[in-house]
């Protein structure tokens, strides 16, 4: 079982400018790597052939590197029969030092490994990094190449850091807990808030030190591989489910009728009377001051107690949600970025200049409107609970499905009736069938049936996976021209042919 716990540490003052003095080092050497690594491709790749100068004979960067101390140099591991790559400019396969043919059964080494080992000549040139642990510059290379594969995976391209967006460093060894006081290579032994107890088999295998905007943290990772990995629970044992929709006037919405109050703790009216003084105070200091980053610090303490409260607060629902007696947990599968872009220009075609020509003006398109909305999606940070949720359930022995939440709050659960005027706010009514109910509560049923679908549906066809435009739908009925839309009135429940469903008894029953 691997794990990690968080702490916060207590260093003294030579040990928080010697941190402070590391990370500027450290950002300083991530930018050059990612740079070099820039420039390579660049060399190899995009400039095309060149004149060498010791030669001068043409030569291509494909096979015959520019710079041979760079991220793409040697790349060429050393086998048992001490196979090298020579520095030639001409060679596409190594050979051996008798040049005898090569066997072609020497690995390539990555880009990754060709600046871990080019760290020694690093400190030798420049002897301050020496003053930083071996691993803690390894791990800075690698960082590096996980921001490569998370490219490669369809993600953004690696950015250059600055002081604000790299504020940690990791250690691969080295690191020691004795009582109260943590040992870290090269910073000596440091106090820390022993606030939970590291049980005892575990080993310590990694640990990361972060700086706050109130201290230094640091999150060790431990391991004990007699302790089992939690283990989800199959769909095919799961008997009680409840589903749940997730909102903004309330958290979140539970299929048995219990509702969860958002505190709204970044976008209620003090916070964000409090922010607003303290963000005037950073603009009116002067710029680059010391007052003005003492301000700034302000600003990011009151940020960090806002993230502290909304962490405390989602554990503890989360809890909430999981101890109830049920095996399975149906959430939303929302799209949260989609959720928060912005909205697309408008501009108006049809007016025109006395040129001739269109004056491109921008018309009016919602963007002032869903600020608002957009705030209060990143304040309830839907994903984060959701994560939290799913961690439990699997600790505790249960499963967490995600079902497509189309039209789960817009579909009549009586007759099937699919209609965008069926909801209006948190009232459903079934301009069909008269159908009433709670909007958000009805979609957490709906979640909740869909789940259960998705269940029978394994349970019959064994492994097989259903497809993912059909693993979230309930069979569609014909549908028909909405009759709402020719009333003048809106239909008020309490029509003696509209039934609801008793949230005590779930039966449906007459409203009125």
């Amino acid at each position: 079982m691997l794990t990690n716990y968080l702490y916060k540490l207590q260093p003294n003052v030579t040990q928080t400018a010697e941190m402070v003095r590391w990370i500027d080092m450290l950002r300083s050497h991530y930018n050059w790597c990612l740079n070099d690594r820039i420039s390579q491709y660049y060399q190899q790749f995009i400039q095309g052939d060149y004149c060498d100068i010791r030669t001068k004979a043409e030569a291509c960067p494909i096979t015959c590197f520019v710079s041979k101390n760079g991220a793409s140099g040697e790349p060429w591991k050393q086998d048992n029969q001490n196979t090298v790559v020579p520095m030639g400019e001409y060679c596409l396969l190594p050979y051996d030092l008798n040049n005898l043919p090569y066997s072609g059964k020497t690995p390539r080494r990555s880009v990754g490994d060709i600046q871990i080992t080019a760290l020694p000549v690093l400190k030798v040139a420049r002897p301050w990094y020496a003053d930083i642990d071996s691993t803690v510059l390894q791990q800075n290379v690698k960082r590096l190449d996980t921001a490569y594969e998370n490219f490669f995976e369809g993600k953004g391209f690696p950015k250059f850091k600055n002081r604000s967006n790299f504020t940690s460093f990791t250690y691969q060894a080295g690191v020691k807990v004795s009582g109260n006081k943590i040992y870290l290579s090269k910073l000596g032994w440091m106090r820390f808030h022993d606030s939970r107890p590291i049980p005892p088999g575990f080993v310590i295998k990694a640990a990361t030190v972060r700086k706050r905007q109130d201290g230094w943290y640091i999150s060790v990772r431990i391991e004990d591989k007699t302790v089992p990995d939690y283990v989800p629970k199959p769909l095919s044992e799961v008997n009680k489910v409840i589903g749940c929709d997730l909102g903004i006037v309330k958290l979140v919405h539970l299929s048995d009728g219990h509702q969860i109050d958002n505190p709204k703790i970044a976008t209620n009216k003090k916070t964000r009377r409090m922010l607003k003084v303290r963000q005037r105070r950073v603009s009116r200091k002067k710029k680059n001051s010391n007052n003005q980053k003492k301000a700034s610090r302000a600003v990011g303490r009151l940020y960090k107690k806002i993230t502290d409260k909304r962490q405390a607060y989602q554990w503890n629902i989360a809890n909430e949600i999981v101890s109830r007696n049920v095996d399975a947990i149906g959430v939303e599968n929302l799209n949260i970025a989609g959720m928060l872009k912005r909205c697309k220009v408008k501009v108006d075609v049809n007016e025109v200049c006395p040129k001739g020509e269109s004056t491109g003006r921008f018309l009016p398109n919602g963007q002032s409107r869903k600020k608002h909305l957009n705030r209060a999606i990143s304040d309830a940070s839907w994903n984060e609970l959701i994560l939290k949720i799913e961690y439990l359930t699997v600790k505790r022995g249960k499963v967490l499905v995600k079902i497509n939440p189309k039209n789960s709050s817009i579909e009549c659960r009586n007759c099937g009736h699919t209609d965008k005027s069926n909801r209006d706010k948190e009232k459903f009514l079934c301009s069909q069938c008269g159908f009433y109910e709670h909007a958000d509560i009805g979609a957490a049923k709906t979640i909740r049936d869909r789940v259960i679908e998705l269940i029978e549906y394994q349970k019959v066809h064994g492994d097989c996976v259903e497809p993912a435009d059909k693993t979230a739908k309930r069979p569609k009925k014909r549908k028909e021209k909405s009759a709402r839309s020719t009333l003048s009135k809106r239909v008020e429940p309490g029509n003696p042919k509209s039934k609801g469903e008793n949230p005590e008894t779930g039966i449906q029953e007459d409203i009125a």
